[in-house]
């Protein structure tokens, strides 16, 4: 027996005994509890009840963590994310050996006691004080239970999971005060439920039904009681007694459980014996979680998705707001993502460019008229090793994405849309000598002026001298034509084009107001010119992206569903002005400088691009079902595309209709695959009329390089439908550049040219 501590009275134990008798006997209980073993820690029975007065009526209980299902537009999965593994299942779903098994290791007296178990109390305290440590605790299931919600509450938060977990007395009172309230509301059977749907099993599972996945690849329905009593010795430690690294020490415990259990009589002592000679036969799933899971190359769609989540209004006022409910999980994500299209674009991309080559590439497909993204992938895998990235090259920055890239001659469209829909003919001419300096001055928005005289610029080749028609200007991506452009209608109504269109700085800046913009010097991402160019195929209707359908969040045993960003369509120029710009486009993958981009009898549009020195080449293209965009380069902006090897096929020198087309077609064609074949609406646009001293057969070849189908370099060549003498076709060098310094502001290295 204790000794009596010197100076007589009682022990501490017989003290935490008296007092706990008392209180229990006397009805305290109903309106204060004292901390067992409280002589020991020196407390008064006045303070202890105080303390369990001025704790909160009711249990806070937040919606246990789950995991995050991420489907496909047809409900295949494509990732499952989350910040705690956990599948919630109702205790029919559960083994009865698993409920018999953690109830007799845990807390054989479960179904006798009430909130606190006043024997179990006075046993741990007798033989903690005769070991003089903690040789045996006291806590029912249902105060470890509370204890989980407190960690629950916690989240990820490190500082309040210490203060949810410390062995201090105000959690304690806290502890017993809401198990009673836990008993009173729920029952034995609920509490059993949400013990084991809550508490924690080791190897990232959280609940039974995750654990009975990771150690057994079976649902906690079909536990047998072997398996059973492995997860129930596990909750004790889960690190020392976790069957994937330590098979012997979780064999010893399981066996403890058996014999616990049948002590207790929940099985025959030969049950018990037979369970303890059984191998532990573990059937490992590994924990898999997070984007970098996801299937058919979606990694970045997947973390696109979540970056919608956590940065929309929609599900949250505050980031804060947002953060929790994601974390908190049990949603199922319906995406917009066409698996088919997706599957083509993974397959496209592998078969053109290697993970391991000097420059990427990344594509992208939306829907038109909808603003649906439908695939999106690139050739650097979505990881953390080498060769590998989690910048998603196809994006905005503020999405996960990088600073974008010079879109070169891929812009030029845009600046024609504005020049038509401002009333500019079809048919309109321009001197476009080989070179010439800037105009100036030249208005920009907000009554500003760009006036610096004495910047010039050139064709790709002496050969291109106008005047030229915008068809014709087009089709060869003349650029004195389009800074000619640019010059008579300023560049406010340019910005403000790409603005309707949804085409800006991938970094989020400000367009900078200089007539350079006409040739593409402002850095995008693939997925914006991929929608902006949808605006032509929709017949000037301009739809913000959309990746997600449809959400439903499981809560409490029930399911609802949330609310989700819709795409806004409005109108960015009329029809006649989107028919124009598809007529000017419409036959460039036929016999113009994109033919390696042809889809075949389906109709097409499209334009390349290649910026100066070759740092990025582009592919812009659609049908009326789709819009896509394929870029190709250095994302470091360090390696120009000549002498250089991608895919396993060297180049010389690469185009945007040599590597990006390609690329574009074969992952249009399978995405396209069994879809309706739709035409455009298409306009006359004249040839005019030529001067009779105009050379007619000049070669138009001269200065080009012949290696191949391409573009106009800087600044890329338009696809533009040809023009029957040979000349559409072939890309030139790309020759033009900018003085240093002529555009400002932060990029991907000075504007792409030297």
């Amino acid at each position: 027996m204790p000794k009596k501590p010197s100076g007589g009275g009682l022990s501490p134990v017989q003290q935490a005994a008296k007092f706990l008798g008392v209180s229990v006997l006397a009805g305290a209980v109903m309106a204060g509890i004292a901390l067992p073993a409280v002589g020991a820690l020196g407390l008064a029975a006045k303070g202890s009840v105080e303390s369990f007065d001025e704790l909160p009526a009711n249990l806070k209980t937040p919606p246990l963590s789950q995991r995050t299902t991420i489907l496909d537009a047809q409900g295949g999965t494509i990732a499952t994310v989350y910040s705690r593994d956990r599948t919630v299942v109702e205790l029919k779903d559960i083994s009865p050996y698993m409920q018999q098994a953690i109830v007799a290791i845990e807390d054989a007296r479960f179904y006798q006691h009430g909130a606190v178990d006043l024997k179990g109390v006075l046993r741990a305290l007798n033989k903690n004080a005769q070991s003089g440590g903690v040789a045996e605790g006291a806590s029912t299931l249902t105060q470890q239970y509370v204890k989980n919600v407190f960690v629950e509450e916690a989240g990820d938060d490190p500082t309040k999971v210490a203060q949810a977990t410390q062995q201090t007395l105000g959690r304690k009172i806290a502890e017993l005060k809401y198990a009673i309230q836990v008993e009173e509301e729920l029952g034995k059977k609920k509490i059993l439920e949400n013990y084991l749907n809550i508490t924690f099993f080791g190897q990232q599972a959280y609940g039974v039904e995750a654990a009975a996945q990771r150690y057994f690849s079976k649902h906690a329905k079909s536990l047998k009681v072997q398996e059973a009593a492995l997860l129930a010795g596990i909750v004790q430690s889960p690190s020392r007694f976790d069957p994937v690294n330590d098979e012997t020490e979780a064999t010893k415990r399981r066996n403890i459980v058996l014999q616990r259990m049948a002590d207790v009589g929940d099985i025959s002592q030969e049950e018990a014996d037979k369970a303890k000679e059984t191998p532990l036969g573990l059937k490992v799933k590994q924990p898999k979680n997070g984007c970098i899971t996801a299937v058919k190359g979606a990694g970045f769609f997947c973390d696109y998705v979540r970056n919608v989540f956590l940065t929309d209004p929609v599900f949250g006022k505050t980031k804060e707001d947002r953060a929790k409910i994601w974390n908190q999980g049990g949603l199922t994500i319906r995406t917009t993502m066409d698996p088919q299209a997706q599957d083509s674009v993974q397959q496209s991309v592998k078969d053109h460019v290697r993970k391991n080559d000097e420059v990427a590439t990344a594509a992208s497909i939306v829907e038109p008229g909808t603003g649906k993204i439908l695939a999106m992938g690139q050739s650097r895998p979505y990881g953390f090793g080498k060769n590998e990235t989690q910048i998603n090259l196809s994006v905005d920055q503020s999405m996960g994405g990088g600073l974008g890239f010079q879109p070169g001659s891929t812009f030029k469209p845009i600046v024609a849309a504005a020049a038509i829909e401002g009333g500019m003919p079809a048919t309109k001419m321009y001197r476009s000598p080989y070179e010439m300096e800037y105009p100036s001055p030249v208005q920009a928005c907000d009554g500003k002026i760009w006036d610096e005289k004495g910047v010039k610029l050139t064709n790709e080749n002496e050969a291109e001298v106008g005047p030229y028609s915008m068809k014709e200007a087009t089709a060869k991506s003349v650029n004195t034509y389009y800074v000619e452009m640019i010059s008579e209608i300023g560049i406010c109504p340019v910005t403000e084009m790409s603005a309707k269109m949804g085409v800006a700085r991938a970094d989020g800046n400000e367009m900078h107001q200089n007539p350079s913009i006409a040739l593409g010097s402002e850095e995008m991402s693939p997925l914006t010119m991929a929608n902006g160019y949808a605006t032509f195929a929709s017949r000037g209707m301009y739809c913000t992206p959309v990746a997600i359908e449809a959400i439903s969040r499981r809560t409490g045993g029930q399911t609802k569903s949330l609310e989700v960003p819709k795409s806004t369509c409005s109108r960015a120029m009329s029809e006649t002005t989107a028919d124009t710009i598809n007529t000017l486009l419409r036959g460039v993958v036929e016999d113009g400088t994109g033919t390696q981009a042809g889809l075949g009898s389906r109709p097409s549009a499209g334009k390349t691009g290649t910026t100066d020195e070759r740092f990025a080449a582009w592919f812009v293209g659609y049908t009326p079902n789709m819009a896509g965009a394929v870029w190709v380069g250095d994302p470091a902006h360090e390696r120009k595309m000549e002498g250089i090897s991608i895919g396993g096929v060297w180049h010389d020198k690469v185009f945007g209709g040599q590597v990006p087309g390609p690329i574009w077609r074969d992952m249009m064609t399978g995405a396209l695959a069994n879809k309706e074949v739709l035409d455009f609406n298409l306009v006359d646009i004249p040839d005019p009329p030529k001067p009779e001293d105009k050379d007619k057969d000049r070669d138009r070849d001269k200065g080009r390089d012949d290696g191949g189908n391409g573009d106009d370099g800087l600044i890329g060549g338009l696809l533009g439908g040809g023009n029957g003498n040979g000349g559409g076709n072939v890309e030139p060098d790309p020759t033009f550049s900018i003085p240093e310094g002529f555009i400002q502001g932060p990029g991907n290295g000075p504007g792409g040219r030297d």
